[in-house]
């Protein structure tokens, strides 16, 4: 086998390789990393010259890896990895967290959470640079596994090995009925009254499936009526469609709504916020410590996690 020197290898072409990978478009990868797509194909040729092997397969309409693509591929992510926590070790500091951190936000929490969260960090971390994103739990888990997040804000617990979660407080759910619906004026109310056929749920997001159990109902495929967002649930419910629970964050600024929609509390339903990042992350101490700091300023109408006695509620 002739030597191939490690000067020929660059991360920028490994980086390249696996956007590519990602997203199955040389134009889409070129403009996630900020070059010209021909500047990208030719990097990407050069590199699989240097490797002696074809990465891609490459038609019109199609890119597809290659077996040995798929292999070297793997390879490529743990070295950009390995790179990326070299850095951060670098960086890591006994203070306050600081520098670029790559949020992700659960979809139902996220427009909610995240507007009176900013200024709070802009006080307490000044240093500190976000980039957010927003997405359903399992993707934004396999972007933290790929290192393409560092902490994720999710409904704990979540599944997975080589994450650190730390709780932050419980949020309750509530339930929205349309105006003059018979559940809607009941002085007590507990969960198995809305396992009605009127009740509501989002499609795709995994508020979904805690809904169901709440409710002491199996998880389903083929319920009569989903939202496609959590907006368009409660613009379902003010229509006079159905009901569901909403989670107490997504109440806020709703006063348009009222006469069309009742919300009524639900005793012990609530679902508990988390961060969570890599065990292997090098900034795991300062992880912990943000962690505190969310603790001891949760949102309105929701209550801070006791870390020692608290119990993990069901999975958003």
């Amino acid at each position: 086998m002739s030597y191939i020197p490690l000067s020929g290898l660059s991360l920028r072409d490994i980086e390249y390789v696996v956007a590519v990978d990602d997203l199955r478009n040389f134009s889409r990868a070129a403009e996630r990393c900020g070059v010209s797509q021909g500047g990208l194909s030719e990097q990407v040729r050069k590199l699989e010259s240097l490797l002696g092997v074809v990465l891609f397969e490459r038609s019109r309409r199609h890119v597809t890896v290659t077996p040995d693509g798929a292999r070297l591929i793997a390879m490529g992510r743990d070295v950009l990895a390995a790179a990326r926590a070299m850095i951060e070790a670098a960086r890591v500091r006994t203070g306050p967290l600081e520098g670029l951190v790559r949020m992700g936000v659960i979809a139902t929490l996220g427009p909610y959470y995240v507007p009176d969260l900013l200024p709070l960090l802009r006080r307490a971390y000044p240093q500190l640079k976000l980039q957010l994103t927003d997405s359903l739990t399992d993707t934004m888990l396999r972007m933290l596994r790929h290192d393409e997040l560092d902490v994720v804000f999710a409904a704990l617990p979540v599944g997975g090995d080589g994450f650190e979660c730390a709780p932050l407080f419980r949020e309750p759910f509530l339930a929205a009925f349309p105006a003059g619906h018979p559940l809607a004026h009941r002085r007590t109310l507990a969960m198995p009254d809305l396992r009605g056929p009127d009740l509501l749920l989002e499609d795709g997001h995994c508020l979904r499936d805690q809904a169901l159990t709440l409710c002491g109902m199996p998880p389903q495929r083929d319920q009569p009526r989903l939202a496609t967002s959590l907006e368009m649930l409660w613009h379902m419910i003010g229509a006079g469609e159905g009901y569901s629970l909403i989670p107490r964050l997504a109440l806020r600024h709703r006063a348009a709504w009222e006469g069309l929609i009742t919300v009524t509390a639900l005793p012990s339903a609530y679902r508990t916020i988390g961060l969570v990042w890599r065990t292997s992350d090098p900034r795991g101490p300062a992880f912990n410590e943000f962690a505190r700091f969310l603790r001891d300023n949760p949102p309105e109408g929701c209550t801070p996690v006791d870390t020692v006695s608290s119990a993990p509620a069901p999975r958003d």
